[in-house]
This record gives C-alpha cells, sequence and structure tokens, in this order.
C-alpha cells in the first residue's frame, strides 16, 4: 500500500510507502527494478505520458457512474484508531509512523524463516477467510476492520497496515471502484457491491500478505466475470513460478489473459518481496514488461493483479490513500504470499481445506 504523506516520490505496492525520498519524479510515473544496481528506479511509461496531470488529479465527478446505476463511490466517517495490546510485538515503522518503503534486497529465508512465513501466511489466509464471511448488505466496512483487528491481536499478531505511513486502520476494504488502499469508515455496503478485503498480520517478526475480492448480496454478472478474471490471472501467474523463472513472466501471463477479456490491468501498483519487513525487492509488476530478475529458491514475494472493467488510470483521494479508477468503473483484485520452491511455489496465504 502507498505511503500517506506526499504525494512525491513514491512507489506503489499493496502497502508501499515513500521508497525514493530523494526523487521529484509525480505519481504517474512506474517504476523500474534494476538487479544489476539493486535499487528501485523510476520510469514514465510511453503510453502514460500524456496524463502525467491527469492520473492523480483530486477527483471532482459526478455521483453517477456513466452507463451504471451505481452511485460513486464517497468517504465515510473514520473511528477512531484501535488499540493493540502492550505485549504484541510491534514492526519497526510502527513507532515512527513513516512508510519504510522497499527495502533493497529479496526475501529469502533459511527453515526457521520459512516456517514463520508459514505460520504468518496460515494466519493471514484465516482472517481473510473470516472477514468474507462478514461481508453482506448494511454491514460498515468500519465493522469489518473491528473484526479484523480483534482476530489478530486475539491471536498475538499485529495488523501490519495499522500505523504504516500514518494508516489509520488494520484493513484495506476496497469497494467497487476502489482499486486499493480503501479506509474502513461508516458507508454500509449495499446489494450488489463488490469488495477486496487486503489483510496483512505481522506475527513473531514475519509479514503475511493476502486480499480477495467477494460478493455483496445480489452481484450482477458483468462484475462476477471481472472477480473470476481476477482471480484466474492470480493462479495463472503462480503456476508459472519457479526458481530461475524470470520476473517478468508474471507480468506477461496476467496481461495476456486480462487482454482475452477486455480488462485493463493496472500499472501503477505491484506485487513486492514480503518477509521480515512488509515491502522488499523485487517489485513484481503485472502487465508486460521487460525487467530483469529472476526467482529465487526459498524466495517470498506477492503476486496481486488488479483489473478494471474500464479506465486503468488511479485517481487518489484527499485522504492520500483511497484509490479509485478515473471512470467510476469496477476494479477487482487477489493477491498471495507465495514460497519459490524446488517444485514450483507453495501458496502460503492459503486456507487449508
Amino acid at each position: 500500500m502507498v505511503g500517506a504523506s506526499s504525494l512525491q516520490s513514491r512507489i506503489f505496492s499493496s502497502f508501499v510507502g515513500d521508497c525514493l525520498v530523494q526523487s521529484t519524479q509525480p505519481l504517474s510515473q512506474l517504476f523500474h527494478y534494476n538487479p544489476g544496481r539493486k535499487r528501485v528506479s523510476m520510469q514514465l511509461s510511453r503510453s502514460l505520458s500524456g496524463l502525467t496531470n491527469l492520473l492523480f488529479s483530486r477527483r471532482n465527478n459526478l455521483d453517477e457512474v456513466p452507463n451504471s446505476k451505481r452511485k460513486r463511490l464517497r468517504p465515510g466517517k473514520l473511528s477512531p484508531r484501535r488499540p493493540v495490546p502492550d505485549h504484541i510485538k510491534r514492526p519497526p515503522y510502527v513507532k515512527t509512523r513513516m512508510a519504510p518503503g522497499i527495502a533493497t534486497g529479496p526475501e529469502v529465508h533459511d527453515l526457521e524463516g520459512i516456517e514463520r512465513m508459514r505460520a504468518s501466511g496460515r494466519l493471514a489466509a484465516q482472517v481473510l477467510n473470516y472477514a468474507g464471511t462478514l461481508v453482506k448488505p448494511g454491514i460498515t466496512t468500519d465493522e469489518i476492520d473491528k473484526a479484523v483487528h480483534k482476530m489478530i491481536t486475539n491471536n498475538g499478531a499485529y495488523p501490519s497496515p495499522l500505523g504504516y505511513g500514518g494508516f489509520p486502520k488494520s484493513v484495506c476494504t476496497s469497494v467497487n471502484e476502489c482499486i486499493c488502499h480503501g479506509i474502513p469508515d461508516s458507508r454500509p455496503l449495499e446489494d450488489g457491491d463488490i469488495i477486496n478485503i487486503d489483510v496483512t498480520v505481522y506475527l513473531n517478526g514475519y509479514h503475511g500478505d493476502t486480499s480477495a475480492t467477494f460478493f455483496c448480496g445480489d452481484v450482477d454478472e458483468e462484475a462476477r466475470k471481472l472477480v473470476k478474471v481476477t482471480k484466474e490471472c492470480l493462479d495463472k501467474a503462480i503456476a508459472i513460478c519457479a526458481p530461475g523463472v524470470e520476473l517478468k513472466k508474471i507480468g506477461k501471463t496476467i496481461h495476456d489473459h486480462a487482454d482475452k477479456f477486455g480488462y485493463g490491468v493496472v500499472r501503477q501498483f505491484v506485487g513486492h518481496g514480503v518477509g521480515r519487513v512488509f515491502h522488499a525487492d523485487p517489485p513484481v509488476q503485472h502487465f508486460r514488461n521487460n525487467d530483469g530478475g529472476r526467482m529465487i529458491l526459498n524466495q517470498t514475494f506477492t503476486i496481486e493483479p488488479m483489473l478494471t472493467m474500464g479506465s486503468i488510470n488511479p485517481v487518489m483521494w484527499d485522504d492520500d490513500w483511497t484509490v479509485v479508477t478515473q471512470d467510476g468503473s469496477l476494479s477487482a483484485q487477489f493477491e498471495h504470499t507465495i514460497l519459490i520452491t524446488e517444485d514450483g511455489a507453495e501458496i502460503l496465504t492459503q486456507c487449508e481445506a
């Protein structure tokens, strides 16, 4: 997820903050990873060069979504920050309230680290599964946050989003046209909504990160198809992962499948290494790209494609977190933390059958 303070010097992941603080490049510029330089750099995509001033303009749109009965999402009221028991270990960034950005170097683990990653991933999956059962018309996203917060802390873990760069809640709830980083608030879910719930837990010094998009009540077939294809994109991307595989194949696999159905692939938000730190190398892009880098045995990272039915251009709300589609079209996302194994990839954030 994006950091919360400035609209400059940002790299986007499912919770990434200010990474290159010396950079003065605007939000709309995409970043690219050069493994030889062992750093993340930003580069303007040709396809976006004419949209620099548009992508993150403040929202100033009509309530109605074109060609839809659905109204555009509007922010509700926020409840106070929820406390975490003193005995629960906090990630280092909580004390500073600064988003640390992407750490240099991949997250590669020994046997103990792998077991800890499995434990954090398992808890994240269980929390996400529980959160999904709460989705129904009339419940507020703040109520979902409250339940998620309680389950995570009751299991001795810290909700990783809480306090990351000042993020005020314990989970991200992204409804309808919200691409990512929606802040739970007083808005009740409505019949026909779709909602992505993004859960990350910090357990015994390791982060487990996952998300899924859920149906609220009677969801129309167009929205259901978008959600189905987005999940297929994630599954297909995970299936090609193995030691030595080029990271860019993830983006091609996702983009190729999305293209078959005419869906857009959001480019400004990426997967990332995850483990002892919330966000690490490598940035995992979900669209066709020519980035270098290969997967490493015992490495952990996330894959988290975001697809849209219309515009892929993101617009950020005044809260500096919530990101929605420019045209109000629906967006869906799925995410897993995976471990690269000798045989391929192990999904660490999948509930056991």
